[in-house]
């Protein structure tokens, strides 16, 4: 890392608002312990979706952004969110990783399999339900952020394509081809999307989704000079 900047990368959080508080309790007793001059806090994506807070886990980051330096970036389950609105034949796919959940924090009750005609219905509830912060919130999200000789995203890169190069969907969604590569990517990926049971740490990424919805295990890197440590 650059000289006098310490990151605090934070993985999927999945709508524990619960997990996500602790997470925010460690770092700001990291930063009692040990002051950072220059400290940035970075979110790799999907806030919500499958545990029961994801409104609650929105407001808390928004509340935090106003007094920390933070760093979102977008989750591909952030899309299904930003899109349900315009598109609400949409929820047959949000529902099967998580949307009613996140319907359900919003004070908005859900049908299973619901018609179209109840589809729209509870688009329009959810529009009025959303936010002007939580709108802003989503639409400021980004794709990626570097910093030092580490690349931050949410699912991973495309082998074979430099990092300026990368295309959203990539940055989203990218799995096998991501995780399968041993190669070098000029800079580490520090990203999430993919759980494992405690952080996957290798030459050329850094996993740090652990599962928190289902495991209670919210991962945080820190990273500073050469040093990475995890709380």
């Amino acid at each position: 890392m650059p000289d006098g900047i310490r990151i605090y990368a934070i993985g999927d959080i999945h709508g524990r608002v619960d997990l996500l508080d602790q997470a925010l309790n460690r770092i700001d007793a990291d930063l009692a312990k040990n002051p950072a001059s220059f400290e940035i806090e970075v979110y790799l994506g999907d806030y919500i979706d499958r545990g029961p807070d994801s409104r609650q886990v929105l407001d808390r980051l928004v509340a935090r952004n106003r007094t920390h330096r933070m760093v979102f970036l977008k989750g591909n389950h952030e899309t299904y969110l930003a899109d349900f609105v315009n598109n609400p034949p949409i929820l047959d796919d949000w529902q099967r990783i998580g949307g009613l959940e996140t319907l359900m924090s919003y004070g908005i009750t859900p049908s299973i399999n619901a018609d179209t005609a109840a589809q729209a219905r509870l688009a329009a509830a959810f529009d009025r339900a959303l936010p002007e912060s939580h709108r802003r919130f989503l639409g400021d999200l980004k794709s990626s952020f570097t910093c030092g000789d580490f690349y931050f995203v949410h699912a991973g890169v495309r082998p074979g394509i430099p990092l300026a190069k990368q295309r959203e969907e990539d940055l989203l969604w990218i799995r096998h081809e991501f995780l399968l590569c041993e190669e070098e990517f000029s800079k580490i990926v520090v990203h999430g999307h993919t759980p494992v049971p405690q952080p996957d740490i290798r030459p050329n990424r850094i996993n740090i989704d652990t599962g928190a919805y289902a495991t209670g295990n919210l991962t945080c890197l820190i990273l500073e000079d050469d040093k990475m440590r995890v709380i």
